[in-house]
């Protein structure tokens, strides 16, 4: 029996055609072998590559972002970009796993500090050394766990495909495209679940895109898209059709669905009754921080780090749930002051953009008030605090502002002493377990030696990025993303599960991106070597919408004169 609710009696008929739908391709699913599903995700991957220009160009206009803007080539990494990536990545465990082998097949494993097992999933192929030069990734998988572990269990629900996992719902993000379409093909690759997509309604010029784009999968009955409201998402999480949830979203969203909201959200919880019987996971962000440990910088280190911690919290206006938000800096660097002063300099000068998420704009003004001291630009749509000793943090510290909002926080310290330091200060003190960031340069990376990846170990955070940003991890499927484990229904922190993970891993505990200190030509100065200049996901990139849609079209179209192309558009960044 569908739930009752307040929908009107047409609205409701719909959804439940979808529901029937969806039942009807839940059978045709567990009918598909492996390789059928990998020839499944092929077409899906080539409707993508038609669709991806309308996409980038749809999702652009949607956040104010017109057809020369400079910044408009986020929306080609952070969209089609993404979710290719994340295709290539479970066409290749698929493949695996239909000539009886894993996905684990040919990936290093070693070890971690404190028992761990170590994946290094990333890079995959050669390419990815050219498209992400310099950079590479590793899942750490929890405590206890063994390689046979492993290797036993990765592939998840793939390793039985003919047993279904119902029918899936997903509330999708309403700020980055590609969030929603690698969420549902998580559900039915990790789970085997045929899902029902609810985009979020600032995504709801986007839905013909995503309908043409996901059409392979739409035809037989294994996705359907739905618009709506909270209303529509509340029907929905009770309907007894649907035998998992999956959210990407805030806290507040979680707990209303969980626990209901008002007085009978507050005696539910005291009772330990949730409304939601049905089992949830959950994406939901956080408080992400940006530690700079100290070290011999040069000055165009300063510029450049700073130009990418301005990335880190302005990349689509801070309307991030992996957005950098605190910057933790040794009050005993001798470089502070240098840094300081090429933070504040690289934060006023990006690129101006609309603040454009709904109620974005109020919460930018409330932490004005709170700060008084804040450092304004693009005309006070954006906000640079640096905290004093006599400062309150924890508006800044306790708040994810989802906005152009970046704070700094100064703590004592040099080499282990500073990092021990920040790396409690974030556990303890920052909301939230989803992303952190480290940059930290070569010379004191070597003193360090394996003390830092004993300090990371102790991170207690989903997804870490040393001398990148946790954003770059996101959009490189083949690791894992979600929050640290610990999440409960009643504490729910960043979330609960995980999703990407295209090597379709068990046990996950968190993912590891590492890339270079400095770009190409700098890079062959020391540390990580690359061949990629600025990035061009900095917003200071003068080539970055270009490289950013020619990087796209490569992987759709693996033109090599194309990606020559477009990485000599990536010099001039």
């Amino acid at each position: 029996m569908p739930p009752a609710s307040d929908l009107p009696e047409d609205d409701r008929a719909a959804l439940e055609r979808r529901v029937d739908e969806l039942t009807a391709g839940a059978r045709s699913w567990t009918a598909l072998t492996l390789r059928q599903r990998a020839t499944l995700l092929g077409r899906v991957r080539h409707t993508v590559g038609v669709a991806a220009e309308d996409w980038a160009r749809t999702a652009a206009a949607s956040k104010g972002l017109g057809p020369t803007h400079p910044l408009r080539g986020e929306e080609w990494l952070s969209g089609p970009y993404a979710v290719l990536g994340g295709l290539d990545g479970y066409i290749a465990s698929l493949d695996r796993l239909a000539r009886g082998g894993s996905p684990l097949d040919g990936v290093r494993l070693d070890t971690a500090p404190g028992d761990r097992v170590r994946a290094h999933v990333y890079p995959a192929h050669l390419i990815d050394s050219v498209l992400l030069s310099g950079f590479t990734g590793e899942i750490w998988l929890r405590p206890g766990l063994s390689p046979a572990d492993a290797a036993r269990t990765a592939g998840l629900a793939q390793l039985r495909p003919s047993d279904g996992g119902g029918l899936g719902l997903v509330l999708g993000a309403g700020n980055i495209t590609s969030i929603p379409v690698l969420d549902v093909l998580y559900e039915l690759l990790a789970e085997n679940r045929v899902v029902l997509l609810k985009v979020n309604p600032t995504q709801d010029a986007l839905v013909p895109v995503l309908e043409r784009a996901l059409a392979p999968l739409i035809e037989p009955g294994f996705v359907r898209i739905v618009r709506g409201g909270g209303d529509v998402g509340a029907h929905l999480t009770q309907h007894p059709a649907f035998s998992h949830v999956h959210i990407t979203g805030s806290a507040a969203t979680f707990d209303a669905i969980v626990w209901g909201t008002g007085t009978d959200a507050a005696a539910r919880r005291s009772a330990g009754d949730p409304r939601l019987t049905t089992p949830i996971t959950a994406e939901l962000g956080g408080v992400s921080p940006i530690i700079v440990v100290p070290g011999p910088w040069t000055d165009a280190d300063l510029r450049y780090q700073a130009e990418h911690i301005a990335t880190m919290r302005l990349q689509n206006s801070g309307h991030n749930c992996i957005a950098g938000q605190v910057v933790i800096v040794s009050r005993d660097w001798p470089q502070r002051e240098a840094f300081l002063r090429a933070l504040h300099a690289a934060y006023a000068d990006a690129p101006e953009r609309p603040v454009w998420y709904p109620h974005a704009a109020e919460r930018v003004a409330a932490v004005a008030a709170e700060y008084p001291q804040a450092q304004h630009s693009a005309h006070g749509a954006r906000l640079l605090v640096e905290l004093s000793a006599h400062d309150d943090p924890r508006a800044l510290e306790t708040t994810e502002w989802f906005a152009p909002v970046l704070g700094v926080v100064e703590l004592a310290g040099t080499g282990h002493e500073f990092l021990d330091g920040a790396i409690a200060h974030a556990n303890e003190r920052l909301a939230g377990t989803l992303g952190a960031n480290v940059l930290i340069d070569p010379v004191t990376e070597q003193a360090l030696g394996d003390d830092l990846d004993r300090a990371i170990a102790d991170l207690r955070y989903g997804g870490i990025a040393i001398n990148t940003w946790t954003g770059v991890l996101f959009a490189t499927p083949a690791l894992s993303w979600g929050a640290f484990p610990g999440g409960t229904l009643d504490d729910v922190g960043s979330g609960i599960g995980v999703v990407h993970n295209t090597l379709l891993l068990d046990g996950v505990e968190r993912s590891v991106l590492r890339g270079p200190f400095r770009p190409f030509p700098r890079s062959l100065t020391g540390g990580r070597f690359s061949v990629l200049p600025k990035p061009p996901w900095f917003v200071s990139s003068r080539t970055g919408a270009a490289v950013s849609e020619g990087l796209t079209r490569y992987l759709i179209d693996h033109r090599v004169g194309g990606l020559a192309a477009t990485l000599a558009k990536a010099l001039g960044a």
